[in-house]
């Protein structure tokens, strides 16, 4: 495995535009390469594939981890973007503390489900 380059997975999207605009809304990167696919970037952490393709049973079983360094700043970010305001199906959770670390919780607007978190030192 020692040619490996990246991992990037393909998630789901109910409404294509729609999800693209989560997307950039939430300040990720999101680049067309097909009329039915765009790369997202966050940041220069990692990228995921997005695709005009959806099967209700496999959105909403789908999850990511996204691992921040403050995550409490992350989370005033997130929350002051009114995302729930223009994508009424958006859930976004309070922050909750386990002994692994902390994280909370977003559904995006095809139900996949988003974790954010940051593990204890």
């Amino acid at each position: 495995m020692s040619e490996a380059k990246s991992l990037r997975t393909f998630l789901g999207a109910k409404d294509y535009g729609r999800s693209i605009r989560f997307y950039e809304t939430l300040g990720f990167q999101v680049k067309s390469i097909d009329i039915k696919m765009s790369l997202v970037r966050i940041e220069n952490a990692s990228n995921f594939y997005l695709q005009d393709y959806y099967v209700k049973e496999w959105c909403e079983n789908s999850m990511m981890f996204l691992e921040v360094g403050d995550l409490e700043s992350h989370w005033k970010k997130t929350q002051s973007k009114n995302l729930t305001v223009e994508f009424p199906e958006v859930k976004i959770s309070e922050i909750q503390h386990s002994d692994w670390g902390s994280e909370y919780f977003i559904h995006d607007p095809s139900g996949i489900l988003w974790h954010i978190g940051k593990f204890k030192d």
